[in-house]
């Protein structure tokens, strides 16, 4: 793989824990109960809409690649073909993922986007998990807390 798609990897991977908490939430409900909810609908989804792998291309392109003599004379322009490279994608994967929320709504769940605390409210906070959803409010933010485990905060 080229460096440059490697530090754009890199790059993204350490900005993935810098956007908001996106999950699943029905006040009261334990987290625990939350995720098996989740696999049962991601499991149903996947039987409704099964991946469907397609090889697809990437764009070809001719680039100019300039040679000369070693007086830099005598130039002569030829042309290089680029991309052609194939690679697959799921096309089912975005009505997949449209069946899998169905699921959880018609389970009582929304989709939440929470922001991260501040490093403030982070710091006072009690080192722990959240295992029951509580009551959002504007106020409420999240704290990620490793492992895909989290903690909803709303401070006072």
């Amino acid at each position: 793989m080229p460096r440059s798609k490697l530090l754009s990897l890199a790059a993204l991977a350490l900005l993935s824990g810098c956007g908001p908490l996106g999950l699943y939430y029905r006040e009261g409900v334990a987290v625990s109960r939350m995720n098996s909810d989740l696999t049962d609908c991601e499991v149903s989804a996947l039987q409704k809409v099964p991946v469907s792998q397609q090889i697809r291309y990437t764009p070809l392109r001719m680039v100019p690649v300039r040679i000369c003599d070693s007086h830099g004379k005598n130039c002569v322009v030829t042309y290089e073909m680029e991309g052609g490279d194939p690679y697959t994608v799921d096309v089912n994967k975005s009505l997949r993922k449209k069946v899998e929320a169905q699921c959880m709504t018609a389970k009582g769940y929304e989709w939440v986007e929470l922001p991260l605390c501040p490093t403030s409210v982070a710091g006072a906070a009690p080192k722990t998990v959240t295992t029951v959803m509580p009551p959002l409010t504007p106020k409420s933010c999240a704290i990620q807390r490793g492992g895909g485990r989290w903690q909803i905060v709303t401070p006072g």
